[in-house]
């Protein structure tokens, strides 16, 4: 009842005029970040951050965050009608949305990341509205163990997504590993695989990679075949909008679950959107009744990567607020926010500041509102650039996508590996290597590296401490069953097969 009292004078704060425009306007540049190649919501809260100085401290938090929630949306533009990833989590949608886009379903394909998406937030919201405390003290509970568990278990469940030769999934996933060791050790300090260059002390950025492989390789192969680039174009329709209401009642575990656990991913400090997106896209895969069609255009791959993402956005502000621990590193900027303007996050400031907390997870509410709802109905005029002549069109992607790539770092050492990744996407394609292998370990290859030498180094290099640790021995019974299920699958599979084969010969 508490609850509820305090979110209608939450309401009452977020409603006034100026800071409806406010939220309107974060989540219009929100949208417009993540539309952009390279750039994502982290960097765009902390480029706009000193616009917020001279507002009032509630108005200023409900601009940051609505940026968040608009760019959460607008990241999936772009990776499904373009193929180019406009923030890190979306390259998960991209391995369905885009291949429905191409079919001519790409109205679809939109409507299936917009309104799961919403609706993942609206639970999230909920769950962060009445359960904020008792979730943030048990996130407290997962030190190093259970995010290395946890990481293991995302890397079980993606370990399908190579269509074709597992031996060309493997190595596609080794070389990712080996691309995120370059650079510092993140134990001892010293240079690893940089071969006395200095600029590959900062390693090399996921970013940069995804945009290289998918964006400019996609248009490699499209020069290469047809002298065009192959966009989709995309328009929400009252249709799409049915389709995706009926792909949910068909999958509503699939909705859940994602729901589900990119909410509990982004309350885990350190986590985020990116390894909850991908880790949902794995269950969903490993779970379907038609897992072959993954990869080609499958709906449920949509509603996992863009739910889960949504929903990850939501919990990482949680244990921001209640405990003053970051879960994403856009939380991280925002945080930075609240000590400029004076507030100390926090137990104590659900009593202290109730009117900036409680205005805050009304704007939650308002935000998501307003991002579906502009997407929904300016998708046309994002799509509308397809219509540029192809000689303007296709050099004007690689520039945004060199402009995003320098973003990241501010060297022009990124353009250049861009320019090298988009050739070794091209590569990958015409030898028929799964791209999602190598983006996926190199994004989560250093989170699990980095945990799983922090448990060694708090067990004194002894593994029991993965087997002593309840909940982290839970996780990791939870991977192993994901690694061999396919493999005991097709065995499964194969003697069936055998069995009625030896039957109908028996016939007479």
């Amino acid at each position: 009842m508490d609850a509820l009292l305090n979110l209608t004078s939450g309401f009452q704060i977020a409603i006034t005029p100026y800071n409806l425009f406010i939220a309107a306007a974060g989540v219009f540049l929100g949208v417009i970040i993540g539309v952009l190649p390279g750039l994502g919501g982290t960097s765009g809260v902390a480029i706009l951050l000193p616009l917020t100085f001279t507002m009032p401290t509630t108005s200023a938090i409900v601009f940051l965050s609505c940026i968040y929630w608009g760019a959460l949306f607008g990241g999936a533009i772009t990776s499904i009608l373009f193929n180019i990833p406009g923030e890190p989590w979306s390259v998960a949608i991209m391995f369905d949305g885009y291949p429905m886009a191409r079919a001519g379903r790409a109205g679809q394909a939109l409507a299936l990341a917009f309104i799961p998406g919403f609706f993942a937030a609206l639970i999230s919201v909920l769950l962060f509205t009445f359960f904020a405390p008792p979730l943030a003290e048990l996130a407290l509970k997962f030190g190093p163990p259970e995010t290395f568990a946890i990481l293991l278990l995302a890397f079980s469940t993606i370990s399908g997504l190579g269509r074709g030769s597992p031996m060309k999934a493997l190595a596609s996933a080794a070389l990712g590993f080996i691309l995120a060791s370059v650079g510092l050790d993140i134990v001892t300090g010293r240079p690893r695989l940089t071969f006395d260059v200095i600029i590959l002390l900062s390693g090399f950025s996921f970013i940069t990679a995804s945009i290289g492989l998918f964006g400019i390789g996609e248009i490699l192969q499209s020069a290469e075949e047809t002298l065009e680039f192959r966009g989709a174009q995309g328009r929400v329709g009252l249709r799409d909008m049915w389709l995706t209401v009926t792909s949910l009642c068909r999958s509503p575990a699939t909705f859940l679950t994602s729901t589900i656990l990119g909410f509990w991913v982004g309350i885990l400090p350190g986590t985020g959107a990116t390894p909850a997106s991908f880790m949902s896209y794995g269950l969903a895969r490993q779970y379907s009744r038609h897992p072959e069609k993954f990869g080609s255009g499958a709906p449920e791959g949509v509603i996992a990567a863009q739910s889960s993402a949504q929903a990850a956005g939501i919990g990482a502000l949680l244990p921001m607020v209640t405990l003053g621990i970051p879960g994403s590193p856009t939380a991280a900027v925002i945080l930075g926010g609240l000590y400029i303007w004076g507030l100390t996050p926090g137990p104590t400031l659900f009593v202290e500041q109730k009117d900036f907390v409680w205005g805050l997870i009304a704007s939650m509410y308002i935000g998501n509102v307003m991002g579906v709802l502009l997407c929904l109905f300016l998708v046309p005029l994002f799509a509308a650039v397809l219509r540029v002549p192809t000689p303007i069109l296709t050099p004007t992607i690689i520039l945004l996508s060199a402009i995003g790539a320098y973003a990241v770092k501010n060297t022009t050492f990124d353009v250049w590996l861009l320019l090298v990744f988009g050739a070794a996407g091209y590569v990958f394609k015409k030898l028929d290597y799964p791209l999602a292998p190598f983006v996926i370990a190199l994004v989560l290859g250093d989170m699990t590296e980095e945990a799983l030498r922090q448990s060694l180094i708090m067990s004194d290099g002894s593994l029991l401490i993965f087997l002593t640790r309840p909940i982290a021995a839970t996780f990791l019974a939870a991977a192993a069953a994901f690694f061999f299920l396919p493999g005991l699958l097709l065995l499964w599979r194969r003697r069936r097969g055998r069995q009625v084969a030896a039957q109908a010969w028996r016939r007479p």
